[in-house]
């Protein structure tokens, strides 16, 4: 089977991640997989800041599990790095420029060996207070909407196996 299409059908979210860093190899290959994800006439309005520090993604874990109404869970599983892929609003196809790079940091992650999983409230986050500060200091303004967190490293167990495809997943009219 090719490769691509072998990855595209095993990839998995990983909820369990062990506490070692991913290589610097892997992460560049992830992140360059990323920049080269379609965006609506050619415009890029994505961008991913990239989080290894401990400080900032507790932080960000934080007021994730604050906004999901259970602070008391790590919504980033202990993944050591997270990718937020944030857009420019300004631009037309922000979302979905944004959730192609999702995609394709998931799918390139996977084809290394690396377990990854989209967590949501990214845009809740930065909507907030202290996540328009967050915007601030990475020198992004506030029209920069958070679209999703990759979440990166090494599975720590089992991925889990594919649930079955529906039987309506495909209409042929």
């Amino acid at each position: 089977m090719n490769e691509t299409l072998k990855t595209l059908k095993e990839r998995r979210s990983v909820r369990r991640y062990k506490a070692q860093q991913i290589t610097d190899g892997e992460l560049s290959a992830i992140l360059e997989a990323g920049t080269f994800a379609p965006s609506g006439m050619g415009k890029q309005s994505a961008v991913m800041v990239v989080l290894q520090d401990k400080e900032t993604i507790s932080a960000l874990s934080r007021i994730n599990a604050e906004i999901m109404g259970n602070p008391a869970a790590d919504p980033f599983y202990g993944a050591p790095t997270v990718v937020a892929v944030l857009a420019d609003s300004g631009s037309y196809n922000w979302l979905k420029d944004g959730s192609l790079v999702m995609g394709n940091l998931m799918n390139a992650a996977a084809s290394l060996g690396v377990g990854s999983c989209w967590i949501n409230r990214c845009g809740e986050t930065f909507d907030l207070p202290e996540g328009k500060e967050y915007l601030k200091r990475w020198g992004l303004g506030e029209n920069y909407k958070g679209v999703g967190y990759c979440i990166l490293g090494y599975a720590d167990g089992d991925i889990p196996a594919p649930k079955p495809r529906k039987e309506t997943y495909i209409i042929r009219p």
